[in-house]
């Protein structure tokens, strides 16, 4: 038989084991991470790639608790809930973003950036970094510049391949002034609409339409509801992740470097995914049976957005407009 003491001893160390581990497990931090898109979008591309390197670079005193496909509520209440600090971080839409910081806004003008590699440019150099800086004012932390790619239009009625078509087309649009400014002006009723009431709207009929990048176009499997894609790529759209000041604000100068590295991984991701899903997307869209539309002469539409052009430029100033689009 074990001896009293030798069992006694037994017990002790199991006691600390325990304690250990009980110590260590209180001490893994839940980090709330909310987006609209389903987990196998560049939305969760993203946050994965965030969750790993933050988690990895603090040693497992961190974990990602993913809320996918808006189950946290739409951008909007993605963002409020930074601001109060109910959520910890968050990847939203431009779209949604020039809402509390008005100035993003400009990088949704339609036909602003000339390609992928001037807009990833852009938002990389001072102009990005400082409407990065603009969001702290709003009792935002913004971290990186994530992206979803060029946004195009589809719809249930017709082909579109010249402004003219889109007019009385009722498309979804983000909560953004750039963009209803533009559909308007370009005579459809653009109808501002949460993420998540689009795909029910497209099949009730109560919208035509909607705009987006292949990447979301794809993923959310719009090909059931929609049988028109144009390949318009009339605005560029970027994504952003962000933290809330209260989860900021409780960490130390390394774990803001962890989490601020993390989200720089997490936008190289989406990038990533974008380039990946824009060279495959529109072949699986067809194969699903969208009618695809080629649009390489943008100058129309262009042409069309002159008066839209004029208020960009009261707006968020010429010089800007024209800093951004020249940038190399």
């Amino acid at each position: 038989m074990m001896s009293i003491s030798r069992r006694a001893g037994l017990l002790a160390v199991g006691a600390a084991v325990l304690a250990i581990s009980t110590a260590a497990h209180a001490q893994t931090r839940e980090v709330k991470i909310g987006y609209a898109l389903a987990p196998n979008s560049h939305y969760g591309a993203g946050a994965n790639a965030w969750a790993a390197s933050f988690e990895k670079a603090t040693n497992g005193q961190f974990k990602f608790r993913q809320f996918p496909s808006s189950a946290l509520g739409g951008e909007r209440e993605l963002l409020e809930g930074l601001q109060l600090g109910t959520v910890e971080a968050a990847i939203v839409s431009s779209g949604t973003l020039s809402n509390f910081v008005p100035e993003v806004g400009v990088t949704d003008i339609p036909f602003l950036f000339r390609d992928i590699n001037h807009a990833r440019s852009v938002l990389d150099g001072p102009i990005g970094q400082d409407l990065l800086g603009r969001f702290k004012s709003r009792n935002l932390v913004a971290l990186a510049w994530g992206e979803q790619g060029f946004r195009h239009i589809t719809n249930g009625k017709h082909p579109i391949t010249k402004p003219e078509d889109l007019k009385g087309l009722k498309i979804r649009t983000m909560e953004n002034p750039v963009h209803i400014t533009a559909f308007r002006t370009l005579g459809a009723a653009p109808t501002p609409m949460a993420w998540p009431e689009v795909t029910g709207a497209l099949q009730q009929g109560t919208i035509d339409g909607q705009e987006n990048p292949i990447s979301v176009i794809a993923s959310a499997k719009l090909s059931a509801v929609q049988k028109h894609l144009a390949l318009t790529g009339h605005v560029y759209s970027p994504a952003m992740l962000l933290v809330s000041p209260k989860f900021w604000d409780s960490l130390n100068d390394g774990q803001k470097a962890a989490v601020t590295a993390g989200a720089k991984e997490g936008a190289k991701a989406m990038r990533q995914f974008v380039d990946d899903i824009e060279k495959k997307g529109v072949d699986e869209l067809r194969a699903q049976g969208m009618q695809i539309t080629e649009v390489p002469n943008k100058a129309p539409f262009q042409q069309a957005l002159s008066p839209a052009y004029q208020q960009y430029a009261s707006k968020y100033g010429k010089e800007l407009i024209d800093r951004i689009a020249n940038a190399k």
